[in-house]
């Protein structure tokens, strides 16, 4: 009787166990647009105006609150508004920022081999981070860059 109850049990709960959602984040953390379209609203819904357009997948951005399906981001300019989770992904993208192009180098040092340069509003893939350099790809054109001149990477993180 007591081994009915507990294959019964076991029953009821499997399914609850099999859809639960995993444990969100710990914000802030860095994700991309996913999407070629993706809208900044207001407020974590779709009831809520959008106040921005992304037209670009890639972009980094940066999330600050998770509710329920909706993440509360931050883009390059400032702007914060809530997206819709499943128009982000968690491949890291950075953009170089600053005045000037922007040397990617062979190794992660200052006095490395120049391999590649990028304009300002260059978008590219993080591949890791370590000691104020990134490893950056910018389809398939590879390089180093010093994470001071990117936007999508803290300051001394560490990415695998």
């Amino acid at each position: 009787m007591k081994t009915a109850r507990l294959a019964a049990l076991l029953a009821a709960t499997l399914p609850a166990v099999a859809h639960a959602q995993p444990p969100e984040r710990a914000v802030p953390y860095w994700a991309s647009i996913s999407a070629g379209e993706a809208r900044m609203r207001t407020g974590p819904g779709r009831q809520f105006p959008a106040i921005w357009l992304y037209r670009r997948a890639g972009l980094p951005v940066k999330v600050l609150q998770v509710v329920q399906g909706w993440r509360r981001v931050q883009d390059q300019d400032g702007a914060v508004g809530w997206m819709l989770a499943n128009l982000l992904s968690e491949t890291r993208t950075g953009v170089i920022t600053g005045a000037g192009t922007e040397p990617l180098r062979a190794s992660p040092e200052p006095g490395a081999r120049v391999v590649w340069e990028a304009e300002p509003g260059v978008v590219g893939r993080i591949a890791s981070c370590a000691d104020g350099w990134c490893a950056f790809d910018v389809k398939g054109k590879r390089g180093f860059v010093a994470t001071d001149r990117l936007w999508g990477v803290a300051a001394g993180e560490v990415v695998k």
